[in-house]
């Protein structure tokens, strides 16, 4: 399952992050998906809760925004959207195309509470 990996990723950057932010607990992530990653979001979901669990993310919200393809035809300049997966020029049907979005895959946000905000103290915190 790819999703899986992918997931094993992001929560291994959110913890690092966290951990060089002081975060001790997530309560929200927001996570960038172009259309050509070809993920399933429930899949993503899914797998973000599993790994989650017993993790500083446990309970986090997953906001999940896919991006749609965008391309620019070398040949004419065109803009355009690609509605399914055939990248072809709709003005003059030339496949020679950039493209400008539709690849994405990051972490936008995240969002946490610090040991002071949980009012917990240090000693006793869990970084798992």
């Amino acid at each position: 399952m790819h999703e899986l990996t992918v997931v094993e990723g992001l929560m291994g950057i959110l913890k690092s992050h966290a951990k060089a932010n002081a975060i001790a607990r997530i309560t929200s992530v927001h996570v960038v998906i172009g259309r050509l990653r070809g993920l399933d979001r429930r899949q993503i979901a899914g797998c973000f809760e599993i790994l989650a669990e017993g993790t500083l993310a446990e309970g986090a919200r997953l906001d999940i925004e896919e991006i749609g393809i965008e391309g620019r035809c070398r040949d004419c300049g065109q803009t355009f959207a690609v509605p399914g997966f055939q990248i072809q020029c709709p003005s003059c049907s030339s496949v020679a195309v950039d493209l400008l979005s539709g690849q994405e895959l990051h972490i936008k946000t995240f969002e946490g509470k610090t040991r002071e905000d949980l009012g917990v103290e240090e000693s006793t915190a869990s970084t798992a």
